[in-house]
C-alpha cells in the first residue's frame, strides 16, 4: 500500500445527495465542546457517503471507538472492502477506466453503463466486483445518484461526463488508512440497532443524516433502497432520539429539510423534536431536473445540547491533533 497524507486525501470515495461535505465547516461550529476535551464513541446510523465520518476520523484523536451503519447492504459492502481489499478494488477500478474511457461515442458509452448496470442487480459477483461495479455507476450515471425501484433494482440513468474519474486510487487508499487506524466497526442494520455501540461509562456522540423528509411531491429522494423512509420512519427516529437523551451521556446531532421553510404550516419536525435545539443553517441543492429550482435553501440542525466549541478551543485541538 502506498503512504498517503490522510489530512489531505480522505474524502468521501461515493458521490451520495445530501452529502454533507459541504456543511462540514457549519457542523464542526456546532459539535459539541465535551469532543474536544474527552475521549469518545463515535456512532454514524446513517453513514452513506461519509463526508462527516471522514472528517471526524482525520480531526479527532481522541475516538475510542467508531461504529457507522446504512441500510444499504452495497454501499456497506464498500465500506468493507475499501477497508480490508482496497488494492483488489483499485486494480479492478482501473481496469474498468481504462475500458471506459477508450470508448469514444455517447453510445456506445451508454451501452456499456447499462451493461455494466444489468450485472450490478442480476449476476452474483464478488465484494470485490460489486463494489468496482457500483462506484463505476455512481461516477457515470445521472447526477451520482444511487436509487432503487420497488424490487431492489438500480435504476439511475446514464450520466453524461466527458472524462470521469472512476478510479480515485488516492482517496480509496487514505480512506483505507483511516478505517483501518481507528478500525471502524461498518453495520448493515436497521438505525436502531446502533443503540449497542453506546459507551456505558464514557461520551457517545451520534450524528444522524437519514434521508431527507421531501419538500414537495416531486422533490422525493428518498428511496436509497426498495422501502421509502417515510414519515412513519422520521417519528421512529425522533422517538429513538429521544431515548438517546435519556442515556445522559449521549449527545447526538441531527440533519433534515427544512420543510416549514417552503411551507411555514408544515411543523412537522418542529413538532418531533420539541423541546431539542433547532437551527437553519444554508446548503446548496444540485440534485434537480429542473437547473432553475438548484441553489441555495436552508436545513434544519437539530441537537440534544446547547454547548459548541468556541474557535480558539477548535484551534488549539487541531494543533494538537498535528
Amino acid at each position: 500500500m502506498i503512504h498517503l497524507n490522510t489530512k489531505e486525501l480522505a474524502k468521501p470515495f461515493i458521490k451520495w445527495v445530501g452529502g454533507k461535505g459541504q456543511l462540514l465547516q457549519q457542523l464542526e461550529n456546532q459539535l459539541p465542546s465535551d469532543l474536544y476535551n474527552e475521549d469518545f464513541t463515535y456512532v454514524e446510523p446513517f453513514v452513506g457517503g461519509g463526508a462527516m465520518l471522514f472528517f471526524i476520523l482525520q480531526h479527532f484523536v481522541n475516538i475510542k471507538r467508531v461504529v457507522i451503519n446504512d441500510i444499504n447492504r452495497n454501499l456497506t459492502e464498500a465500506y468493507r472492502v475499501i477497508k480490508q481489499k482496497p488494492e483488489g478494488l483499485v486494480y479492478r477500478l482501473k481496469h474498468i477506466e481504462q475500458q471506459y474511457l477508450n470508448i469514444t461515442t455517447e453510445d456506445e458509452r451508454k451501452n456499456f453503463y447499462l451493461e455494466m448496470r444489468r450485472r450490478f442487480n442480476e449476476e452474483v459477483l464478488s465484494s470485490l466486483d460489486k463494489s468496482a461495479i457500483l462506484i463505476f455507476l455512481n461516477r457515470t450515471c445521472f447526477n451520482g445518484l444511487y436509487r432503487e425501484n420497488t424490487k431492489g433494482k438500480f435504476n439511475v440513468p446514464f450520466g453524461r461526463y466527458a472524462n470521469p474519474t472512476i478510479c480515485n486510487e488516492e482517496v480509496i487508499y487514505a480512506d483505507s488508512e483511516l478505517l483501518n487506524r481507528f478500525d471502524v466497526q461498518i453495520l448493515n442494520e436497521d438505525f436502531k440497532d446502533t443503540a449497542k455501540a453506546i459507551n456505558k461509562t464514557g461520551l457517545t456522540f451520534f450524528y444522524f443524516d437519514p434521508p431527507y423528509r421531501p419538500l414537495s411531491a416531486t422533490s422525493s429522494f428518498n428511496r436509497y433502497v426498495k422501502d421509502d423512509f417515510n414519515d412513519d420512519c422520521q417519528r421512529d427516529l425522533a422517538d429513538f432520539c429521544r431515548m438517546l437523551d435519556r442515556k445522559g451521556n449521549v449527545c447526538w446531532m441531527l440533519s433534515n429539510s427544512d420543510c416549514s421553510a417552503k411551507n411555514p404550516l408544515d411543523t412537522f419536525f418542529e413538532d418531533i423534536y420539541e423541546g431539542f435545539d433547532i437551527q437553519r443553517v444554508y446548503a446548496s441543492r444540485m440534485v434537480n431536473a429542473n437547473a432553475s429550482k438548484r441553489g441555495k435553501l436552508t436545513e434544519l440542525l437539530i441537537r440534544n445540547y446547547t454547548s459548541k466549541p468556541q474557535k480558539e478551543i477548535i484551534e488549539n485541538h487541531y494543533k494538537l491533533a498535528l
